[in-house]
């Protein structure tokens, strides 16, 4: 009996273990939204609920694709911004530091204004250094023929080009952009993903029952030997 509870443990802890998993899958800088059309223009969230392991995030660096004729990023008093420029006078990059640190369990946002010109390729990396008071994440892998996105462990954030492109991601993005985003509607736009919310929340489940299977062993294991004793 105590080899089978034994069994019935570890295949409980194991279950526990793969729900936890997509927490740690989903914790990434991710974009929204995730398309724009052809020619575009939008009002891009990059956010992250994380920090590096367990230190707060202090600044984000962002790497802007080729193809972007306008970058404009949303001036918001939690993110002093520094951008950078090519020769061409395109920006190049943007470097959002943190007034006050983000805690690792708090999830934080940034936005910039995009627009797209006609040479744009079909998909537009951003490769995004997370820096934190301790360390430093960098989310720059990007997915080959064939492989699946889940399965990167530092995925870039990715928005795909084209006339299939959500509703709402065109130039109007860009004309409401131009007058002036308030930092509440920024925010918003970018609270809609549940991914991480998801992934967070099977992980809870996996380790709660792991726990439960834990507890309920022992306390199989102690009744069946107090029965033997006696």
């Amino acid at each position: 009996m105590l080899k089978t509870h034994r069994g019935a443990l570890i295949a409980a802890l194991a279950a526990g273990l793969v729900l936890a998993a997509p927490a740690a899958a989903q914790a990434h800088v991710g974009v929204s939204p995730d398309s724009i059309a052809s020619e575009g223009s939008a009002v891009l969230t990059f956010s992250f609920t994380h920090g590096c392991e367990n230190s707060p995030t202090t600044a984000l660096r962002i790497t802007m694709p080729d193809g972007l004729t306008s970058v404009s990023p949303t001036a918001d008093s939690l993110w002093d911004i520094a951008i950078e420029r090519a020769d061409n006078g395109l920006v190049s990059a943007v470097t959002y530091t943190a007034a006050t640190p983000v805690a690792h369990d708090l999830r934080g946002a940034v936005t910039m204004a995009v627009g797209l010109g006609e040479d744009a390729p079909d998909t537009l990396v951003f490769p995004v250094e997370q820096k934190c008071e301790t360390g430093t994440n960098e989310w720059v892998q990007i997915t080959e023929d064939g492989e699946d996105p889940h399965d990167l462990e530092a995925p870039a954030p990715v928005v795909t080009v084209g006339t299939s492109a959500i509703e709402g991601s065109d130039a109007g993005h860009a004309d409401h952009a131009d007058h002036g985003t308030s930092t509440e509607e920024t925010r918003a736009s970018g609270a809609s993903d549940p991914l991480p919310a998801i992934g967070i929340a099977l992980g809870s489940a996996g380790l709660v029952a792991g726990i439960v299977a834990l507890v309920i062993a022992v306390r199989t294991s102690r009744r069946e030997r107090s029965g033997t004793a006696d």
